[in-house]
């Protein structure tokens, strides 16, 4: 295995986990910001209230998101077993 092959299946992997965490994470935090705004605009400072809606869109966008993300990691993992030959020379 070469350093450009190494450094190819590394990016690659790495733009995969960005990908997922995006895809989990950007949901979460459109709602704590709309919550937060909620929050300053009426002035409740209650913890489990910015928590607990976070939490379940979270939940909500793994449920949705999952298969995807799945398939993604499936067909990555299948790249590199199918790429063994290439790998060793």
């Amino acid at each position: 295995m070469t350093p450009e092959m190494a450094l190819d299946l590394f990016a690659e992997a790495l733009f995969l986990i960005v990908t997922m965490v995006i895809v989990i994470v950007v949901p979460s935090l459109m709602v704590g910001l709309l919550v937060s705004t909620f929050q300053a605009a009426t002035q409740i400072n209650e913890q489990t209230l910015s928590f607990l809606p976070r939490l379940i869109v979270t939940l909500l966008t793994i449920m949705w998101a999952g298969p995807w993300i799945l398939g993604q990691l499936m067909d990555h993992f299948n790249n590199i077993f199918a790429n063994i030959p290439l790998f060793l020379g």
